[in-house]
């Protein structure tokens, strides 16, 4: 069996500057980390470690299933299981989307991936919430807390496919799997400067689900450059733009008084500010603090770091 280990203290200090730069789109040092960088990182990194479970907290931008010869995390479980001196091949259990930070659980033992897995279903069937998020958007929440519910799509658009909300889904296109009915809780932690601090904990699994449930409310995450193109603005206050009318996706447009407080550059890119932060298991709560770039962020806006939900 693995041993027990505390939470790590942090990434090596010149993974965490590789990382700064990269955050801050410094076009003189910003630069994609190469694979031993991100295995230093992903090794600092581990939250818990006990039996056959191993759970991280993986960068923003980092996939789980890369494309052919693009870095990911698949890639470099051989390699992270070699260093941390693992008898057996990991598989990953839960992990958030490429463009998201947070928790990766995985797992050395197929039956316990599978336990794992089965108890997640269930949880969301029990209308549990076992996964909670953390989000800085642009926008604050006209409530303080709610729910979102909506039916969401894979639609083509042009040469691309999207996810769109589908406010009304009928019976046959949830039946036929075409729609998939989708929900999220979430809750303001905190505000300033026209930016929000929010605790999501979606009860389904969809794709791209929490941005699009985040733009619904008038609320995109800071850094999502697929889908806050849809909130537009109308002397002040924001609006929702049909999905036919939506430009196509580019780099997150942000008024000049948030760039000056987020001290950006005209041309900077932020990754996304979604943070995978607590997994609620049978037997145990893992946790992970929030990255370089969302505490930054925090900082400089004045907004609070996000506390441990209780389960």
């Amino acid at each position: 069996s693995l041993p027990s280990v505390p939470a790590a203290r942090g990434p090596p200090r010149d993974a965490i500057a590789a990382c700064r730069d990269t955050e801050r789109g410094d076009p003189r040092k910003g630069r994609p980390l190469g694979p031993e960088a991100v295995l230093g990182l992903l090794e600092a990194s581990v939250v818990h470690r006990e039996g056959a479970l191993l759970a991280l907290s993986k960068p923003a931008d980092l996939p789980v299933l890369g494309r052919p010869g693009e870095l990911s995390l698949t890639a470099l479980l051989p390699a992270l299981r070699r260093r941390l001196g693992l008898p057996a091949e990991l598989h990953v259990v839960k992990a958030p989307a490429r463009e998201c930070s947070g928790l990766v659980l995985l797992s050395a033992c197929p039956r316990v991936t599978e336990q794992l897995q089965r108890s997640f279903t269930a949880a969301r069937r029990r209308a549990q919430f076992p996964a909670t998020y953390s989000a800085v958007t642009v926008g604050i929440p006209a409530e303080a807390e709610g729910e979102i519910s909506v039916g969401l799509c894979w639609q083509q658009k042009g040469d691309a496919a999207a996810v769109v909300a589908v406010p009304s889904p009928g019976r046959r296109s949830v039946a036929r799997g075409e729609v998939k009915c989708t929900l999220t809780r979430y809750r303001l932690l905190g505000a300033a400067g026209g930016c929000a601090l929010l605790q999501l904990q979606p009860r389904t699994a969809f794709p791209e689900q929490l941005q699009v449930h985040l733009t619904l409310l008038l609320c995109p995450a800071l850094g999502d450059h697929r889908h806050a193109s849809r909130v537009g603005t109308v002397l002040g206050e924001p609006f929702l733009l049909p999905p036919q009318e939506t430009p196509t996706p580019c780099t997150q447009v942000l008024d000049a008084e948030l760039m000056s407080r987020l001290q950006l550059s005209p041309h900077h890119r932020l990754p996304l500010h979604l943070h995978l932060q607590q997994l609620v298991l049978p037997h145990t709560v893992l946790s992970a603090p929030p990255p370089p770039h969302f505490l930054r962020t925090l900082r400089l806006l004045g907004l609070p770091s996000p506390p441990l939900p209780p389960h």
